[in-house]
């Protein structure tokens, strides 16, 4: 869990070599045309003004040909390009050609910034030293992901700090969708050269409130547009996870996933059980839980997803307590993608680390709050290698 007050550095994760054979090429050409990035995104296609703010799209690479796109859109990652087990770079991350594509979309995360709360608060109310705060409701009679105009909606101010990393900013400013205290936020992405992914979050306030970040990228391994995601094989290091009421807000109780649906301690295909006559799948047409995470670190993985078609492995690490895994339930067909390809029933998967949903108001669950003169701050980290 993280210490709001202390910061946190880095745990070194253990080395881990990724061999391809198009990393083995010692031609040129030859390793351009096996490593090739599909994504046809532009910069271009991202240069527009919103609010008044210039729209950018970063590139970010890492020294083993990984590519990452991010815009300062709702500090969206917009594709994510990492090598299959043929050693094709593969885009692992639904999202859209252009800027347009992300203002227009039925679904309003697409690999964005979530904030200031990440998942759900019940009937948008808590309550912080006994005075009432109620924040917008968008997912009746629920808060969803920070209310109407979370930090999907707005353009953060971006600048790349390297080739790999990019840091992007924001004023959220006191009372803003309900909650209190001008909050000043930083989120830095980068690739690393053990080809992960990382996500580091730090904010600070001028008054009492609450924080739960996250990123919400909807990953398919097999490549954005290849299909249903449930023969993924997934496994999770969580001995529990929060049952939900039919709003999907926490119980409160923590449940043994032992005998149930929700038993990933050992690789399972997300299909194998998801139609299983269960309440808690019923209520959340699928998995839209949260695991509590066993005890661990930034040294060791706490969930494990495979592409069952790509041999694309992702590890998860992170310091916080919460893994909300989101199997696609809400996919509609809506929306075209990058490939041109729409964004069919169960063809992406979530896996946002995060404190727990309605934390505010449940006081058994770890803090979500953070004072004036602390500092919010947390890192999770998507490792991606191959299995053949």
């Amino acid at each position: 869990m993280r210490n709001l007050i202390k910061c946190i550095s880095l745990t070194i994760l253990p080395a881990c070599s990724l061999y391809l054979a198009a990393c083995n090429q010692n031609s040129t050409s030859q390793k351009n045309t096996t490593m090739a990035d599909s994504t046809k995104t532009t910069a271009s296609a991202f240069e527009k003004t919103i609010d008044g703010k210039q729209i950018h799209l970063f590139t970010l690479k890492n020294k083993n040909g990984l590519t990452a796109t991010i815009t300062n859109y709702g500090g969206r990652v917009v594709s994510l390009s990492v090598p299959d087990k043929n050693g094709k770079l593969t885009d692992v991350v639904l999202g859209f050609d252009d800027v347009d594509g992300f203002e227009k979309s039925t679904e309003r995360y697409y690999g964005a910034t979530i904030g200031r709360y990440g998942n759900r608060i019940a009937k948008g109310h808590f309550k912080i030293d006994g005075k009432d705060y109620q924040s917008s409701i968008n997912n009746t009679p629920n808060t969803l992901h920070g209310g109407k105009h979370g930090f999907q909606e707005v353009v953060w101010d971006g600048k790349m700090i390297d080739s790999s990393t990019v840091e992007l900013t924001y004023l959220s400013k006191d009372m803003e969708e309900g909650f209190p205290g001008n909050l000043n936020v930083k989120v830095t992405y980068s690739l690393t050269d053990d080809n992960s992914f990382k996500c580091q979050y730090e904010a600070t306030t001028d008054k009492k409130t609450v924080v739960n970040l996250t990123n919400h990228a909807f990953f398919n391994l097999n490549g954005e547009g290849s299909g249903t995601i449930l023969d993924h094989v997934v496994q999770i290091d969580a001995d529990n996870y929060l049952p939900v009421d039919a709003g999907l807000i926490p119980t409160g109780k923590l449940e043994k996933v032992t005998g149930t649906p929700f038993d990933f301690t050992k690789p399972e295909t997300i299909g194998k059980r998801i139609n299983e006559d269960n309440v808690q799948l019923k209520d959340g047409k699928g998995y839209d839980h949260n695991f509590v995470l066993n005890k661990h670190d930034l040294s060791t993985p706490i969930a494990t997803v495979i592409g069952d078609k790509s041999g694309i492995k992702m590890e998860v690490f992170t310091e916080e307590p919460g893994l909300q895994f989101y199997s696609g339930n809400f996919m509609q067909a809506k929306n075209v993608m990058k490939r041109g390809i729409k964004d069919e029933y169960r063809t992406s998967f979530a896996m946002e680390t995060q404190h727990f949903p309605d934390s505010p108001n449940q006081p058994q669950f770890p803090s979500t709050e953070l004072k004036p003169g602390d500092t919010y701050k947390t890192q999770s980290l998507y490792k991606f290698s191959v299995v053949k």
